[in-house]
């Protein structure tokens, strides 16, 4: 059975800790692909301005390009707000009827699970949930299993490099005109670049 990784996201920008994450996914978990699925409008991030998905698009474009194991899913982009992972899954197993769906998420996501628009069936829709998990950050899975019975067996944990690189440091050091080249891939440094993103 096929194996898909589902990487949720705003991208803004995809840095180079998304890339070797998602690479360290496919690697660990045995993924055919990964389908990194730009969200439009988060739901948790009303409280801050977003670049336009069209620029944030055109990043991601960039940054896959020439990975065999990345895909790019529209599955968000396609539909209207709001953009809810129960509901993208959803879509997904519609679109990929025979796969097996592991969404991909960190170990702070995991523990904030119970606070996600309905949970339960998001644990339900997904296959597994494939955990990137960071050293001295725990994830008390007994309690979460309390909250929502079959977490448990369906979370996978995979080690992955500890890499201390966030989309809004590197959108700060834009801004700031400090150094930020090395934090993403060449074709999203020259997106950037080109229009003018972050400053």
């Amino acid at each position: 059975m096929t194996r898909l990784g589902i990487f949720g996201g705003t991208f803004d920008p995809p840095h180079i800790g998304h890339l070797i994450l998602a690479e360290e996914a496919c690697y660990q978990l045995e993924l055919e692909r990964v389908l990194w699925v730009l969200t439009p409008n988060p739901p948790h991030k009303t409280d801050r301005e977003i670049t336009p998905a069209g620029e944030r698009l055109a990043m991601l474009h960039a940054a896959l390009a020439g990975a065999a194991c990345f895909e790019l899913s529209t599955v968000d982009l396609d539909r209207p707000a709001p953009h809810y992972a129960v509901d993208t899954v959803r879509l997904l197993r519609q679109k990929h009827p025979q796969a097996r769906l592991v969404y991909l998420l960190g170990g702070d996501s995991l523990n904030d699970l119970t606070t996600w628009h309905n949970p339960q069936a998001f644990v339900d829709a997904c296959d597994e949930l494939g955990v990137m998990y960071r050293p001295g950050r725990e994830v008390d899975l007994s309690a979460l299993e309390l909250a929502l019975p079959g977490v448990a067996a369906k979370t996978r944990f995979l080690q992955a490099p500890l890499l201390e690189i966030a989309s809004s440091q590197v959108r700060q050091r834009v801004a700031a005109s400090q150094p930020f080249r090395y934090y993403l891939p060449e074709a999203v440094y020259q997106v950037i670049q080109r229009r003018g993103l972050y400053r």
